[in-house]
């Protein structure tokens, strides 16, 4: 039996749920899944530019562990690209840093960093929150 996977530390949420092509294509064939913490492996190695090791520590895996994310987010990306797949950004084994909400309303993002009680959304001020770790 395989050994659980681990738990990837993620700092923020995804600002999108995922990427449609645009222009003529043959069909609309499955979406490709890319995992949070494939998200983040792209995010923290090539946005931010950090070394596997800086990236690694961050999301609190080994190193060896964030090479296997990253080449399966690759991978995905790569094969949505050359076929024309939409990319939905979904599930995958994470937490996120900090407790996170969504807005229904406004589809603001924001952290609770000192665990105070949020009422509200601090853009439009709607009750309508979701629990992003939900």
């Amino acid at each position: 039996m395989p050994r659980p996977r681990q738990i990837s530390k993620v700092q923020i949420p995804p600002r999108v749920r995922g990427f449609i092509p645009v222009g003529y294509y043959k069909d609309q064939s499955e979406p490709v899944q890319l995992n949070i913490e494939e998200y983040e492996a792209i995010r923290l190695l090539d946005y931010e530019g950090l070394s596997q090791v800086e990236a690694s520590h961050l999301m609190q895996i080994s190193r060896p562990t964030l090479t296997r994310i990253y080449e399966r987010a690759r991978k995905k990306i790569a094969t949505a690209l050359t076929e024309a797949h939409q990319i939905v950004i979904e599930g995958g084994n994470a937490i996120f840093n900090g407790s996170w909400f969504e807005c229904e309303r406004c589809n603001c993002k924001f952290n609770n960093p000192n665990e105070l009680p949020v009422q509200s959304c601090p853009v439009c001020e709607s009750f309508n929150l979701h629990h992003l770790e939900d």
